[in-house]
């Protein structure tokens, strides 16, 4: 066997990948993880989601593994000192979300500041009239400048946002701010003068708890916030401190770890915290980059082969966003 499948590629991407190599399509085996480690003793690439971890041991049961394959963004599921130590190649499609989770924010916004809407999804067909927002002229904050960032902000200036913006690791005098369209500030005067603020902070163990007492001291009363950084991003008390006193009005945030708003966590009454399942990755057309990415990397791994822009649908291929995240 080539190519273990424990997550599932798009059909066009699994098609061409099974012309050219042995795939073994096992989804099942994401929820039997010794079973996993049985399928993968003859693999020489698996791709796997998100909760299969790679560890020694697991790379102790698979001696000829060439490559460890994801189809999102993100590492802390894969011991790399151990796959650099065997020669496994780790392959993420980095850049396949882009576009996806930029949208998924600004459909946020635009959620939060037309909150009647959401009340009519629910059901309420004749639920109350609630006074809007625009972005058109608002205040927008970007905290973080991950690459899902230069898409959201060309979405914003486009609607006519005005764009603050400020990232721990960039530099207010980095060129990058004014490709954007993104005036820099101090952390603290991006919350007291938001309107809303987006956060996509690339996550490091030194920022857990950023967004603290002390930030959120200085919040412009009535902001909404939305978010697909690491939830350990936030320090829970002081979030729930500023949910409940209108500092924020509301926060919609994607992909929060396991515990973020349990009933023993200061969040768990915060009727105006909303927590989705990573759905800003969630699109037909993310998957579609991701699997083709994915599969042209094992390939090229396998083989030794390298792939051209041409053996792939161009309209598949996130073109825009990858050469901004170049820039």
């Amino acid at each position: 066997m080539d190519i273990l499948l424990v997550e599932r590629l798009a059909p066009e991407a699994l098609a061409w990948l099974q012309e050219r190599h042995s795939v073994d399509n096992r989804p099942e085996l994401a929820s039997d993880a010794s079973a996993l480690r049985k399928a993968a003793y003859n693999a020489q690439a698996v791709v796997l989601p998100r909760k299969s971890v790679v560890t020694r041991e697991f790379l102790d049961f698979a001696p000829v593994l060439k490559a460890v394959a994801r189809m999102h963004l993100g590492t802390d599921n894969t011991d790399l000192e151990a796959c650099r130590a065997r020669q496994v190649r780790v392959i993420e499609a980095s850049t396949a979300n882009v576009r996806s989770n930029a949208e998924f924010l600004l459909a946020g916004l635009l959620m939060l500041y037309r909150r009647g809407i959401a009340s009519s999804l629910m059901g309420q067909r004749h639920a109350e009239i609630r006074m809007g927002r625009e972005l058109h002229g608002s205040v927008v904050g970007i905290l973080g400048l991950a690459p899902t960032a230069h898409a959201l902000a060309f979405m914003l200036n486009a609607l006519g946002a005005r764009l603050i913006g400020y990232d721990p690791a960039v530099h207010h005098s980095a060129p990058i701010w004014q490709r954007l369209g993104i005036q820099p500030v101090a952390v603290q005067d991006l919350v007291a003068q938001a309107d809303a603020v987006s956060v996509q902070v690339m996550y490091a163990s030194r920022y857990q708890g950023f967004v603290n007492d002390k930030l959120l001291a200085h919040c412009k009363p009535g902001q909404v916030w939305v978010g697909i950084s690491r939830s350990q991003l936030f320090e829970p008390a002081a979030l729930a401190a500023a949910l409940g006193d209108g500092r924020i009005e509301s926060a919609l945030l994607d992909g929060a770890e396991t515990g973020f708003a349990s009933r023993e966590s200061p969040l768990h009454p915060c009727q105006n915290l909303y927590l989705t399942p990573r759905l800003g990755s969630h699109t037909r057309e993310a998957r579609t980059r991701a699997s083709w990415y994915v599969a042209h990397r094992l390939h090229e791994t396998l083989t030794g082969a390298h792939h051209t822009v041409g053996e792939t649908p161009t309209n598949l291929l996130d073109l825009d966003a990858l050469a901004r995240v170049r820039a």
